[in-house]
């Protein structure tokens, strides 16, 4: 590749390496190293979540490595930072879970600050962990610089007893070990090989789901999401997506330019077509929210709705991701919704060309069944669903792919926080009919919206998944299955109708309808309503308490700021 010559005088960066008065500026610069040519290049931040936390982030650093190769091949210089992630597993089940949504936003925060205080010019992002690829995908939608956005990899299957385990299989197997179903032996067995290398976990739960998405919507070179963590693969896709931000740069291809509504539909589609997380329904809405387009849990749940179910993935299937891999990855999944003409073709991507073009020479694999083509999808609609009715105005989400029933009806037995739930799950103080309602678990009334994966998987742990349904104004983790609704809204904080529910109150859900409701007379709705009263939380100070303040409904993306359309001018063009 021949060097280019740029003309810093529209780049960012010119602010802090052009001119006698940047000379202190560049002073900084030459005393890490750098030469006269590499400032007078345009500056690109390789933003990355690595950290020792856990293991979905652990080999985002070597891959790090690898982005700045490319950077440097095609002309840019790279500048390498870190920020924080939450990893859902590992807070999972305690206090610690209120802080895994709000990091979201933090993430975005956080770039967003780096790369203004520092003018970088373009930007690579890698993530691992369920919040952090949302983060850095709407921190490029905010910050509208070119950028591209490169997937840390998911962690190969562990194996026991024969077949493939996940997390999951390790949470699901506490419910059976109190339960009585299995022994200490087995358990501590299960435990030490079910997360058998780095990488994020292995089915089609958020990570997985938010890595599809990337390359649905463009912002990730296709293929690059598919390779494990360990393998070198990873390594190739990081020098090509430092090479690819460099083609952006030149021809001023920026995020908002690929990310658009037909853009976000095509990301919706692909949830609902891989039976993705319900964390989607936040997700989505918050990444359009950053670019000035509304697009709500109605328009995400609509659109799954319609979507054929064809990828046969956990947790309601069989397969991990390391098998859509196997079978040449979420390209494969691309291909088969665009031959159904379901995907909009025409949407622009970091490669510079359509989502059509990139796919037009792939070939449907047909010696597999991770994948279906659509005309034998698994089911005729997708395996995320969103629900209305008097117990939920604003909307909730339930994933039913793998559900063998749609509709539920049964009583509410009401718990204010997750932990009364999983007490009352571990000591089985439940029955078959019962409808768990775990309510001031919403983005305000938490604070920070926690998933209950550790209370559902103990609930299928005791074989007791199919009889008995669990909703939440919290979310569900993307591992979460079984009839549970999360997102329910407007939250009980704020006096929506789940904060006014009482044991024994008669709920139905249909999924089929689409239809969530409990029944009680406008009379009493009034008369409780008249009774409420705001709960308190113990976090009155600090980040959570600061996230509470500014955090919006679930069904509008939990956002934290006004959006793309209250801006005045672009980071980009500053």
């Amino acid at each position: 590749m021949a060097e280019h010559k740029w003309d810093k005088s529209r780049l960012p960066s010119r602010h802090v390496s052009v001119g006698p008065e940047r000379a202190p500026h560049r002073s900084y610069y030459y005393a890490m190293g750098m030469t006269e040519e590499e400032i007078a290049q345009p500056l690109v931040g390789v933003a990355t979540c690595w950290n020792e936390a856990a293991p979905c982030n652990i080999a985002l650093n070597r891959q790090a490595q690898s982005v700045k190769q490319g950077v440097k091949a095609a002309f840019g210089t790279p500048r390498e930072f870190t920020t924080i992630t939450v990893t859902d597993g590992l807070a999972m089940g305690h206090q610690g879970m209120k802080s895994s949504l709000a990091s979201r936003d933090a993430i975005a925060d956080t770039v967003e600050l780096t790369m203004r205080g520092h003018s970088y010019d373009a930007m690579v992002t890698l993530a691992g962990c369920d919040k952090s690829l949302p983060g850095m995908m709407m921190a490029m939608l905010r910050l509208n610089v070119p950028s591209v956005f490169m997937y840390g990899g998911s962690i190969l299957p562990g194996k026991f007893k024969g077949r493939d385990v996940t997390v999951v299989d390790v949470f699901e197997a506490v419910g059976q070990h109190a339960a009585g179903n299995m022994s200490d032996e087995d358990l501590h067995a299960l435990e030490c090989v079910a997360c058998p290398s780095a990488g994020a976990c292995g089915g089609q739960f958020t990570a997985n789901t938010m890595a599809t998405v990337s390359e649905a919507i463009g912002l990730a070179l296709p293929g690059s999401a598919g390779a494990p963590a360990p393998y070198e693969d990873r390594d190739r896709w990081a020098v090509e997506s430092g090479k690819a931000v460099m083609n952006l740069l030149r021809k001023n291809i920026r995020p908002r330019d690929i990310v658009t509504l037909k853009s976000l539909e095509n990301a919706a589609i692909v949830v609902g077509a891989t039976g993705g997380s319900t964390n989607a329904g936040l997700h989505l809405p918050a990444m359009a929210h950053e670019a000035g387009i509304r697009f709500t849990l109605d328009d995400v749940a609509a659109i799954m709705r319609r979507t054929p179910y064809i990828a046969d993935l956990k947790p309601g299937g069989k397969y991990v991701a390391l098998d859509v891999h196997n079978v040449g990855g979420i390209p494969i999944i691309i291909k088969a919704l665009l031959d159904a003409g379901l995907l909009h073709g025409d949407c622009l991507t970091v490669t510079g060309k359509t989502l059509a073009e990139n796919h037009a020479d792939i070939v449907f694999p047909t010696d597999q069944d991770v994948i279906y083509p659509v005309s034998r999808a698994i089911t005729p609609t997708g395996g995320v669903v969103g629900l209305k009715g008097n117990l939920a105005p604003d909307g909730a989400i339930v994933k039913v792919a793998g559900m063998k029933t749609l509709r539920f009806e049964g009583t509410a037995l009401c718990f204010d926080c997750e932990e009364d739930a999983f007490a009352a799950v571990d000591q089985r103080a439940y029955k078959k009919g019962d409808i768990l309602v775990i309510r001031y678990e919403g983005p305000k009334g938490g604070p920070g919206m926690r998933e209950m994966l550790s209370t559902t998987a103990a609930i299928y742990g005791q074989g007791m998944g199919e009889d008995v349904a669990l909703i939440t104004d919290g979310r569900f983790s993307g591992a979460t299955r079984g009839f549970c609704v999360g997102h329910v809204g407007p939250e009980a904080a704020v006096g929506g109708p789940i904060g006014l529910l009482k044991n024994g109150d008669r709920i139905v859900i249909d999924a089929e309808k689409g239809t969530i409701d409990v029944a009680l007379t406008d009379e009493e709705w009034a008369r409780r309503r008249a009774e409420w009263k705001p709960r308190g939380t113990d976090y009155n100070a600090g980040a959570l308490w600061k996230y509470a303040q500014l955090v919006g409904p679930a069904h509008l993306g939990a956002v934290t700021h006004p959006g793309g359309e209250a801006e005045t001018h672009c980071y980009a063009d500053i």
